[in-house]
């Protein structure tokens, strides 16, 4: 009986792409979202923004891809050869007719790995300005309010309001609960560390936890929560792990504890030391009122001793003396200097005189021009017979014209 359907030998024969499509469904619906780990062979970003790579381990090797919607959530820069653990599903190409992963999340494996991404995304950072000194704020002295941004149930924040409270319970702590560890660690981080800013009503932050793995603390190596730190407008305390602990979040944060328990020693003040401070104060300023006053006293009586204080007038008459003395000193000095002056101008007006031309023509003498130009004639032989010449005496003068010329001279 032929009931419609391609059948050969009492089977049913499936074309290509029913087999590709069944082989499809039974591996999407029977087969479970979950983690892969191996070491990638290959990795390659298309233009597209899909990212395609394999993973292997010594028996096998699979194919992977990344959609570019889940590549935002990357933290490190995949290469060939790092071991990673791969979070997503079995799902199956049709046109290709073969199986692959699709990746949701991709994680370093492994201590190696993940301090070879450590490096990568400090070297980075460190290149962009955000590990700089010029952009640390200094921490608040006397905080009022301080944001936690850690994990509600870990030991950090139990340390963190035990030592707070036993430093000065006048500090007011504001907590943000995020996970501190896992996925989506890193996101609920950055968005306590942005929620606290917008708020604006604490003076600090403080963001950590306690210790682990490396692994344990990577979400305070990832970038997103550096970018968060580095552009708080509220101080940022670091706090992750033990002394021994180093993250990317110490490096950008405007301050490093070693540990949670140090954070809140260093942000806190401790109230016992304040009030032994401003009792210690107190006494100081006491004792400098107390020196002041005796000094003040003592000038007192001094004064009151001085012959200024007692005999007034024998301290005025000794400066008006003073002031007599110095008039005479004034009106001597004026005299000796108005007679130098007297001295030079005579021998100034005796040159000027010895210099007077008409001096010079009351001995005798006479000026000669020639006309009509009227030069003074110094040699005669600048004179021709005839030449009318303008002679000025002591008193008076003559026109005169030239009979003869002399150069020799008439005397």
């Amino acid at each position: 009986m032929n009931t419609g359907e391609n059948t050969y030998k009492g089977a049913k024969v499936y074309s290509v792409a029913e087999l590709t499509r069944t082989i499809k469904s039974i591996l999407e619906d029977y087969v479970p979202a979950c983690w892969v780990e191996g070491e990638i062979s290959d990795y390659t970003m298309h233009r597209s923004g899909h990212h395609y790579f394999t993973i292997k381990d010594a028996d096998s090797v699979l194919s992977c891809v990344m959609w570019k919607g889940r590549t935002g959530g990357l933290t490190f820069n995949p290469e060939a050869g790092m071991k990673v653990k791969v979070f997503g599903r079995v799902t199956v190409f049709e046109k290709g007719g073969r199986y692959q992963f699709e990746a949701w999340e991709l994680a370093l494996s492994g201590e190696g790995e993940l301090a070879a991404a450590f490096e990568q995304l400090k070297r980075k950072l460190s290149e962009e300005g955000l590990f700089d000194a010029a952009h640390k704020k200094p921490i608040p002295k006397f905080p009022r309010r301080i944001g936690l941004v850690t994990s509600d149930t870990g030991a950090a924040i139990k340390d963190l309001v035990t030592v707070a409270r036993r430093r000065n319970p006048a500090v007011e702590l504001i907590l943000y609960p995020a996970r501190v560890q896992g996925a989506g660690a890193a996101e609920e981080i950055a968005a306590g560390i942005r929620a606290f800013n917008k708020w604006g009503q604490v003076d600090l932050l403080i963001v950590g936890r306690g210790g682990g793995s490396m692994e344990d603390l990577w979400p305070f190596n990832e970038e997103i929560v550096a970018r968060a730190i580095y552009n708080s407008e509220l101080p940022v305390i670091s706090a992750v792990g033990h002394e021994i602990d180093y993250s990317i979040s110490d490096l950008v944060a405007d301050l490093r504890a070693p540990t949670p328990s140090a954070a809140a020693e260093l942000s806190v003040p401790d109230a016992g030391e304040l009030i032994n401070g401003l009792t210690d104060a107190r006494y100081r300023m006491q004792v400098a009122l107390v020196n002041r006053i005796k000094a003040l006293r003592e000038r007192l009586e001094w004064a009151k001793r001085s012959r200024a204080f007692n005999r007034p007038q024998e301290l005025l008459k000794e400066y008006y003396q003073r002031v007599d003395e110095s008039r005479r000193r004034m009106e001597l000095s004026l005299i000796t200097s108005i007679d130098k002056k007297k001295s030079a101008l005579g021998a100034m007006q005796s040159s000027l005189r010895a210099l007077n031309p008409a001096a010079v023509l009351e001995r005798g003498y006479a000026i000669c021009r020639k006309l009509p130009l009227e030069t003074v004639v110094r040699d005669a032989g600048e004179l021709v017979k005839n030449d009318r010449l303008a002679i000025t005496f002591a008193r008076g003068g003559v026109v005169s014209k030239v009979e003869k010329v002399e150069e020799r001279g008439l005397f």
